[in-house]
């Protein structure tokens, strides 16, 4: 019994310092870690529909009507970066992850950009795809399935990928216009937020990291 308890007490160790080695790796690569898998600390969710969003099994959920999550961790606004996530969407579910945006209680956000997260949904503007801008038909991913998804912003620049692979890469104009009245889809600086898109759509989200670049 007494040779269990130790080898139990080596391998919580061992789990320990291999988390604290991880932990320390990342943040001297200069990453921050965006969720912390408990609760949604350093995230702030709309006055509409906020119970579209929850934490469970240690990731971030959402399941109801519309609804966006705003990454409020860092006071200093994002500009160029290397955001990274795992993302899993289920059948016929919609969702987004917004950069350059910034805080709004209700609606579709206006400000920055979307990442489109979508698999299955009958929109046809698929995973990966920069909403609306340069989008992406057929993503090469199934649903039920994690894929890793990347957003790189550098300059005028906007790269996103998924698992590794670049899917877009566009380069706004010079003196480019919004887009309409509603979206503007132009380049600045921000935050992150992801979409609750309606109650059909369940999608799940974790290990989120965000570096910022030069």
């Amino acid at each position: 019994m007494k040779g269990m308890f130790l080898m139990s007490r080596v391998i919580q160790y061992s789990v320990v310092v291999v988390l604290f080695v991880q932990a320390s790796a990342l943040a001297d690569d200069g990453w921050t870690k965006m969720f912390n898998g408990k609760d949604l600390s350093g995230w702030k969710v709309t006055t509409e529909n906020p119970q579209s969003w929850k934490v469970k099994d240690g990731m971030l959920m959402c399941a109801g009507p519309r609804a966006h999550l705003f990454y409020v961790g860092q006071d200093k606004p994002f500009k160029n970066f290397h955001f990274k996530a795992e993302v899993k969407t289920t059948k016929g579910s919609n969702s987004g992850i917004y950069f350059h945006t910034r805080y709004q209680e209700s609606g579709w956000p206006k400000a920055g950009f979307e990442c489109q997260v979508n698999v299955t949904h009958n929109d046809k503007k698929k995973s990966s795809g920069l909403y609306a801008v340069s989008d992406v038909a057929d993503p090469g991913i199934k649903d039920d399935e994690w894929y890793t998804q990347e957003i790189v912003v550098r300059g005028r620049n906007i790269q996103l990928k998924i698992n590794g692979k670049t899917m877009v890469d566009y380069t706004e104009k010079d003196g480019q216009k919004p887009y309409d009245k509603n979206f503007e889809r132009l380049l600045g600086e921000g935050t992150f937020a992801l979409q609750a898109h309606d109650p059909d759509s369940v999608v799940y989200f974790k290990n989120l990291v965000v570096k910022r670049l030069p």
